[in-house]
């Protein structure tokens, strides 16, 4: 089976002093997949965060999109994080 990423979106946020912490602490608690799944189910501090620094390209709905990742995800929770990022003007890369 193929397993979520860890995850970019810890250093990369860094290079603009974002410290998802409570981001880290779900992927130790819930690992990768389940963490996204957590969060695409409504907009967090951490998605409006990368918003604000124009970096939704590092946000898990994003992230949830890209091919690899597709059979971890059902067609509903692709629907939902895609919709989220054109909500807030983002066209996400598929």
């Amino acid at each position: 089976m193929q397993r979520f990423p860890r995850s970019p979106i810890y250093d990369e946020a860094a290079t603009f002093d974002y410290r998802p912490m409570t981001f880290l602490r779900m992927l130790s608690d819930h690992g990768g997949v389940e963490t996204a799944k957590r969060l695409i189910r409504g907009p967090t501090s951490g998605f409006t965060k990368l918003w604000e620094h124009r970096r939704l390209d590092l946000s898990v709905e994003a992230l949830i999109l890209k091919p690899e990742w597709h059979s971890l995800f059902t067609d509903e929770e692709r629907k939902l994080a895609r919709a989220r990022l054109r909500e807030y003007g983002y066209t996400p890369e598929e």
